[in-house]
């Protein structure tokens, strides 16, 4: 194995109020009576627009990728200062200005009551029929779900602060130690699952207890880390792994930041050469667009991406069989994200795109078990780590 960092065992921070487990239910009190100060603020400048006679509003701060910004220096996506108006009185705002009212009373309800909802949870919690009408006040989920997020950024509160969460969706294991709520979570001990990483990875809910781990090995799907964690890589190159089922959620990303900035564990990314893959890789560095608001607390900029490589076909003598031809929308997805910033001056990754446009096909991480069922976890990715091999 190549020397990734010092053999050192990574120290926790027990001194920090953050991650020292007791204190939790302090930091949990504190965030709960600025976020509901917030909520107040928010209300009372309705009522008082209201009894001005002037028309009541709620200022969003527009989450587009003209009203976002790469920070150079810091590496990260930002949100820019442009916000659109919700009105009462508008009838195109109306509606939206109510969902937005209504959804922040249900947050101060989960707050002042100490429990959480899932974000399905909390449109089932918004949702009844306007009095005297037929009218719903959320059609769908996928109504309450953005306005939920307009919410976050207007308060300036995180979702975990509303105490709204999201689904599960990513796993874990490896050499290290986990405090989750008071449950001592050993990672090494999962079995084939792996331990569920949860939507809410703040240091007053999770703490690092114990870890010897040398660096994180995150994979884009659960059916490439169960070939690791089978082969029980994490044990044999002392490393944490994870996958967040695609395009990670924040739990997450929040986790990888944490594992990184906390413990100072460095971050690889196996991902599938395409677009997609690619544009995986981009968030977990940089950030979204759609949450720019949030990159300071999850994005990873030193993260590496090690594969796999349009090269890779030749490099590991792959098969025609694993050839995914590009599609158009491929080849326009791939052309937007050659332009993107933070990759636009980064030569390996303009040579990188290039080579998978002109080889005019794409290819999953799984293309390398044509070469032999371990072969990603006993031959490729040992030695793009021994040689580190891999794209920034």
């Amino acid at each position: 194995m190549a020397k990734q960092r010092s053999k050192k065992t990574p120290t926790m921070k027990s001194t920090s109020p953050r991650t020292t487990p007791g204190s939790s239910a302090t930091v949990t009190k504190d965030r709960d009576k600025k976020t509901l100060m917030k909520i107040d603020e928010l209300g009372e400048a309705i009522v008082k627009s209201s009894l001005a006679q002037r028309d009541p509003h709620v200022d969003i701060p527009m989450r587009t990728v003209s009203n976002t910004k790469f920070n150079k220096s810091k590496r990260i996506l930002e949100m820019g200062s442009n916000a659109q108006r919700r009105n009462l009185f508008n009838l195109s705002m109306a509606k939206k200005f109510m969902q937005t009212v209504l959804l922040a009373d249900g947050c101060k309800d989960l707050i002042e009551a100490g429990k959480t909802l899932s974000l399905r949870g909390m449109y089932y919690k918004s949702l009844h029929t306007i009095e005297g009408t037929n009218e719903k006040t959320f059609n769908d989920q996928s109504e309450s779900d953005p306005v939920l997020e307009d919410l976050e950024v207007s308060l300036g509160a995180l979702r975990e602060e509303l105490h709204v969460y999201a689904r599960k969706a990513g796993t874990i294991a490896g050499n290290i130690t986990l405090i989750d709520s008071g449950d001592e979570i050993d990672c090494r001990r999962m079995g084939s699952g792996g331990y569920s990483i949860p939507s809410i990875c703040e240091p007053s809910i999770i703490q690092f207890k114990k870890c010897e781990a040398k660096f994180v090995l995150h994979v884009e799907k659960n059916t490439i880390w169960s070939r690791f964690n089978e082969d029980r890589f994490w044990q044999t190159h002392n490393c944490i792994l994870t996958e967040g089922g695609g395009q990670p959620p924040r739990g997450v990303r929040r986790l990888l930041r944490r594992l990184h900035e906390e413990l100072g564990l460095p971050i690889y990314c196996l991902l599938d050469c395409d677009p997609w893959g690619h544009y995986i890789y981009s968030v977990i560095k940089q950030g979204s667009i759609n949450l720019a608001f949030e990159s300071q607390r999850m994005a990873v900029p030193d993260a590496k991406f090690i594969g796999i490589r349009a090269q890779d076909y030749e490099r590991c003598e792959l098969s025609d069989d694993v050839k995914i031809t590009l599609t158009d929308r491929d080849i326009t997805r791939a052309q937007q994200i050659a332009e993107y910033p933070w990759f636009v001056d980064k030569k390996p990754w303009q040579r990188e795109i290039e080579r998978m446009l002109a080889n005019g096909f794409k290819m999953e991480v799984e293309s390398l078990i044509t070469k032999d069922i371990s072969y990603v976890t006993e031959t490729y990715v040992p030695q793009r780590l021994e040689e580190r091999d891999f794209l920034d």
